[in-house]
């Protein structure tokens, strides 16, 4: 029965596939998902216009975590985004907003080394992408001003103004901390010979929205450049008014993409409010694309189905991607601007350049992080008299083999194992979702010791165990934790499309709170 059913869905993803859809016009096509070749025999003058690419809030990121598929992000593919439009033959600026070198406004002693090394990483990363200007913000001082102006960026400090040449106008950007200096700031910037000025507030959207309603205002553009949280920005957002107020998604998801057209003659810039079935189809793109994604996360899909679904995604992401980089109509009599946000998709191209600092990151951080850990760790504290700790899963084996070998054909059990294999065992914004009480009295706190510690034992679940090794009894364990607990890794950044319900069957079985086949289907773990 499963079977017929797979050929059903198969069948109808294949005839999915070939059914023509109309495509957009672009200045180069995709011969390959991702992949943006010119197919043109001759070359078309760019209209006289420039280009903005802006970032913001990236929050110390280089690139997602890899935790689940299609993850957005990496400071490669935003590279390349804005290396491939300076070959379009407009003026291009990339502008930085700022909160964009750490994650944290403190940091422990054993992240400094890799928290450090990760903010010179993405400085490097920014300069090769030519970037013309950013503002700052207090994750960018994590490590103190000096830190940070050591790295040698082009920093437009709080109240400051820096006018670019883009053709035959100016480009001012402006940062600021608050409405009333943003105001004062865009003012300068005009007076300096400013036609387009891009506002960087370091606040959150709904007090973007507020200072670009203040009377006086000389900006065309309001960007927000800090959520008020880390899951506060994750998605892209708009609001449309004279001057229009934008967030981009945090954590180098996304970039934000400024077309300005300009007219014979200069004068004021106006927003292109709507580009009609161009916002339509995008929109119908990302609703099949959010589906897709849900489908191919599902923990139960059959690979061959998977793969199917995944070839579908990278074509429409591809077409997704040829409407949000083709060029806007040209200006007539007006002067025009664009705006659109490129979500930096897993299939697209990353730049060379960019892409090998990560890869020195990554080489790099573990060995720092294990160095620091023999030289100047500390063991876990021990639980406070009364508390529990943590034994390891070795011990609860001895009691509950019927659940441990449930547990063994899970992917809890293989946790370890999956960053081993993309070389981030040594990496601390990943080793606490992969070993068993990471960072707790009693736990590891220590990168050299992880041994008998390592993947998600049954302490992530059910709690640290020593008083119920020592006393079985329901009333010394959590015998069924429930959601709250697993959304502590299973969270919106690193399980997007996780569903309790879904996943939970995945981890049960014959004496482990289940019946049937042993780790749901009794699947071989997958790697």
């Amino acid at each position: 029965m499963r079977a017929a059913v797979l050929a059903v869905l198969v069948s109808a993803l294949l005839t999915g596939c070939r059914r023509q859809e109309p495509r957009p016009l672009e200045s180069g096509d995709s011969s390959a998902p991702g992949q943006q070749t010119s197919t043109a025999t001759t070359p078309t003058a760019a209209p006289p216009g420039a280009v903005l690419f802006i970032s913001a809030d990236t929050r110390g990121y280089l690139g997602p975590c890899g935790c689940s598929e299609n993850m957005r992000g990496g400071i490669g593919r935003a590279a390349f985004q804005v290396q491939q439009a300076r070959k379009g033959g407009q003026p291009v600026h990339y502008i930085d907003g700022g909160n964009s070198l750490f994650g944290e406004t403190h940091l422990k002693a054993d992240q400094v080394p890799q928290e450090e090394r990760k903010a010179k990483a993405l400085a490097d990363a920014f300069r090769t992408m030519g970037i013309a200007a950013r503002a700052t913000g207090e994750l960018d001082d994590t490590r103190g001003a000096a830190f940070r102006q050591g790295l040698g960026l082009p920093e437009v400090p709080a109240g400051g103004v820096k006018v670019l040449d883009a053709g035959t106008r100016k480009v001012g950007v402006v940062a600021a901390a608050s409405g009333e200096a943003l105001v004062k700031a865009s003012q300068q910037a005009r007076e300096q010979g400013a036609d387009f000025v891009v506002g960087l507030l370091d606040q959150p959207l709904e007090a973007a929205q507020a200072a670009a309603a203040l009377p006086g205002l000389a900006a065309n553009l309001v960007v927000a450049t800090h959520s008020a949280g880390e899951f506060s920005a994750e998605e892209n957002r708009l609001v449309r008014s004279d001057v229009p107020a934008v967030a981009v998604q945090s954590k180098g998801r996304s970039l934000l993409r400024v077309d300005l057209t300009y007219a014979p003659a200069k004068g004021p810039f106006t927003l292109q409010r709507s580009q009609g079935d161009v916002e339509r189809e995008v929109a119908a793109l990302e609703q099949r694309l959010a589906l897709l994604d849900k489908e191919i996360s599902h923990p139960g899909i059959d690979p061959k189905l998977k793969a199917l679904k995944q070839g579908k995604r990278d074509e429409l992401a591809a077409r997704k991607q040829g409407f949000l980089t083709a060029p806007p109509a040209p200006a007539t009599d007006v002067n025009g601007f664009a705006l659109r946000f490129l979500p930096l998709e897993s299939n697209l191209p990353t730049a060379p350049d960019a892409q090998a600092l990560v890869k020195a990151y990554d080489a790099d951080v573990g060995q720092l992080n294990l160095a620091w850990a023999k030289a100047h760790g500390q063991d876990c504290p021990l639980p406070a008299k009364g508390q529990a700790g943590f034994v390891g899963s070795a011990v609860c084996a001895d009691c509950h083999p019927d659940a441990t070998a449930v547990w063994e054909r899970t992917k809890h059990h293989h946790g370890w194992e999956t960053l081993e294999e993309v070389g981030k065992q040594h990496h601390l914004n990943c080793v606490g979702c992969h070993v068993t009480g990471w960072q707790k009295p009693g736990g590891v706190c220590r990168l050299d010791k992880v041994a008998g510690r390592e993947a998600v034992g049954c302490e992530s679940c059910h709690g640290p165990g020593s008083l119920h090794a020592d006393a079985p009894s329901p009333a010394t364990i959590v015998g069924k934790p429930g959601q709250a607990v697993c959304v502590t890794c299973h969270n919106a950044e690193n399980s997007p499309h996780f569903d309790f319900a879904t996943y939970l069957p995945r981890i049960l079985g014959p004496g482990h709170g289940g019946t049937g086949k042993s780790g749901q289907a009794g699947e071989p773990p997958a790697k």
